[in-house]
């Protein structure tokens, strides 16, 4: 009997460009729902942890509740929004942009 979508991610099954350890921690974070798919998807918090080094943690990675953080020039408050190829991800504070 399931109650929505799944919410967890083992870090196994984890595609293997968002370089997550596997052997480190159990879980991965699972994207929200978005119309990107999970194998072609690089999530925000993991932009911001181990792409630009802006977190240690998860909870660190929260930063983007403050607003600063736009993907296609459109403001993301969720951490697990996913991005793909071709979007433009800019910090406003850092004036850093990646594509």
């Amino acid at each position: 009997m399931d109650l929505g979508p799944k919410k967890h991610l083992k870090s196994v099954a984890a595609p293997k460009h968002w370089m997550v350890d596997k052997l480190v921690s159990v879980f991965a974070p699972c994207p929200s729902t978005s119309p990107h798919k999970l194998r072609k998807c690089l999530l925000l918090i993991i932009f911001l942890r181990n792409r630009f080094k802006y977190a240690l943690t998860g909870d660190e990675a929260k930063i983007c509740m403050q607003q600063f953080i736009k993907i296609d020039g459109k403001v993301q408050n969720d951490i697990t929004y996913s991005a793909e190829f071709m979007n433009v991800i800019s910090i406003d504070k850092t004036e850093r942009i990646s594509i």
